[in-house]
């Protein structure tokens, strides 16, 4: 189970359905499931984005660079999601990633590198559950995964789909249940 909209418990794979007329009624929120694989990232995706985050960390400004592709199944079922929302279609599979706000985000939580892109191995797995509502649009991990911190996390890849449209953004992941994070863990310690 995991928070929806407003808080509510979800099922992972549960489906908002549209209706009639195909559109999500207010506030309503789908989520697909996906297939089976791992999501495609591509050969150099770990070191490009280390790379990417460790420029962000030194102070400087990291270029946009192309990490892997959605499958097929999950480009669809972000599409029909998005579509039952009355949004514009994502119309490249390519994910795209510069890191800047992912980093900040993590980071002010005390999560390394390393812990950022377990995140993103975890959120962008093929077995994630697309999550889309009027704001934004997602990959969430269906299986938990020990983080290190004393905490079992779902990790949930967000995408911004239209500054860098055709292609879909990873904008941010969040460590879903991390009510132990690594700075008040360090704080604990002292």
């Amino acid at each position: 189970m995991t928070r929806g909209l407003f808080g509510a418990l979800r099922e992972p794979a549960a489906f908002a359905k549209p209706d009639d007329a195909g559109t999500a009624r207010s506030g309503e929120s789908f989520a697909l499931s996906s297939g089976a694989a791992r999501l495609p990232l591509y050969p150099d995706a770990e070191a490009t984005v280390k790379t990417n985050l460790r420029t962000i960390e030194a102070g400087g400004r990291a270029p946009l660079v192309a990490i892997g592709e959605f499958t097929e199944k999950q480009w669809d079922d972000i599409n029909a999601a998005r579509r039952g929302l009355l949004l514009h279609e994502i119309e490249s599979r390519e994910i795209v990633f510069t890191g800047r706000h992912l980093y900040t985000s993590r980071a002010k939580d005390g999560y390394t590198i390393d812990d950022i892109w377990m995140q993103i191995e975890a959120a962008l797995s093929s077995a994630s559950v697309v999550f889309a509502n009027p704001k934004m649009t997602a990959l969430e991990s269906t299986t938990g995964r020990p983080d290190g911190y004393g905490n079992t996390v779902r990790d949930r890849a967000i995408f911004e789909c239209t500054q860098r449209k055709p292609r879909a953004e990873l904008f941010s992941v969040i460590p879903k249940g991390d009510s132990q994070k690594p700075i008040t863990k360090k704080a604990h310690q002292r």
